[in-house]
């Protein structure tokens, strides 16, 4: 009987136990079910619903535009057409400031992937007086705006001859991207065990070599993550461009303002430029989508 009462007196929590579980365990399987799938389903195509306007937008006349909404084309399919990409490619402004919207991307990214991978394991892993110090001093100007540094800078580049050149605008970018670079990088880079370094440096590598072959490498997920996000910056950038730029040096976001400012009904160059625009960096997003995710999610896991 001992043992039998026993076995009730424990088998009582044990019941309890399984049934909390079994609560929360089914609260879970609603959450992610079929219904919630279907919610964010929606969600996503209503998220969309701008960009597919706007493609369809760049594929319709400048006469069925006036005439009617990016939608009705679903019922007259006839009306998509490639003309209005014919003439995008005709405008020389649209095309050549697309091509310093690369010239001053991917510059002002490489730069600051580059210098800031170099700094962030020099204050994660070299010693050198007052590094401390110096990191504060890098991570105080994150708070600085842009819009406080942008008439300073602009006299000392006019004073040096960089105002309303390419390698002006890629120098501000630069700038005003490192910290934000040294920070992210330096936290990351410090999350590397210290023996693994220990035992390179035991067969002879270098701090060169030792950040070449071994830091780069598992810093890949947060190098890809912060070239994301200098990329999409740098790209989708109207003001900086605006103010540091000239009519030959200025980048699709300004020469489509301007072609706005000037041609108010003209929809047929607008449209399709907008959606290049708008679509390269998606691709570039999509591209390096896994990467991304692995910098973001770095360190939540031990």
């Amino acid at each position: 009987m001992t043992v039998a009462a026993g076995s009730v007196t424990k088998a009582g929590p044990v019941r309890t136990v399984k049934a909390r579980q079994s609560v929360g365990a089914k609260i879970a399987e609603k959450l992610s079910g079929g219904l919630v799938r279907v919610f964010l389903i929606v969600v996503g195509l209503f998220w969309l619903v701008p960009t597919i306007g706007l493609l369809v937008s760049s594929l319709r006349a400048p006469e069925d535009m006036s005439a009617s909404g990016w939608w009705k084309v679903f019922s007259r399919p006839s009306q998509l057409t490639f003309e209005s990409y014919r003439k995008l490619l005709e405008n020389g402004d649209i095309t050549h400031s697309l091509w310093n919207t690369v010239l001053i991307t991917v510059p002002a990214t490489v730069l600051v992937v580059v210098v800031g991978s170099l700094a962030g394991y020099a204050f994660a892993w070299m010693e050198f007086p007052g590094r401390d110090w110096w990191f504060l001093g890098v991570v105080s100007l994150l708070v600085v705006p842009v819009q406080v540094a942008l008439i300073p800078i602009a006299e000392l580049f006019g004073k040096i001859g960089l105002f309303g050149t390419i390698l002006g605008v890629i120098l501000f970018h630069t700038g005003f991207g490192l910290p934000f670079a040294v920070f992210l990088l330096r936290n990351f880079f410090a999350e590397i065990p210290r023996e693994l370094l220990e035992a390179a440096r035991l067969d002879g590598a270098g701090e060169l070599r030792l950040f070449a072959r071994v830091v780069m490498p598992l810093g890949g997920p947060a190098i890809a993550s912060l070239g994301i996000f200098q990329f999409l910056w740098v790209w989708n950038d109207m003001l900086v461009a605006l103010v540091f730029t000239k009519s030959g040096t200025q980048p699709i976001t300004v020469a489509l303002q301007t072609q706005v400012r000037q041609f108010g009904n003209n929809i047929d160059v607008l449209a399709p430029g907008a959606f290049i625009s708008m679509v390269i960096p998606l691709a570039v997003f999509f591209a390096f989508q896994r990467q991304f995710v692995s910098g973001v999610m770095a360190g939540a896991v031990k």
